[in-house]
């Protein structure tokens, strides 16, 4: 049976372990906007920012 000359480390054997990852990204659907979305990640919808089903930035008004 073979067996390594010299040990090796965790951080040596995670970094070859972090290439296996998710495919497809993940999709979620807003339930205030109805907006698809990735998981985790703030998106825009008609001037807004949202995450998590609230608003983080405003639409800016426009004067005329």
């Amino acid at each position: 049976m073979a067996h390594p000359k010299s040990r090796i480390s965790k951080q040596r054997k995670r970094k070859r372990r972090t290439h296996k990852k998710a495919t497809i990204p993940q999709i979620a659907v807003c339930k205030q906007t109805g907006e698809a979305h990735l998981y985790h990640r703030a998106y825009w919808h008609e001037g807004e920012m949202y995450y998590k089903g609230k608003v983080l930035i405003e639409a800016a008004e426009t004067e005329e």
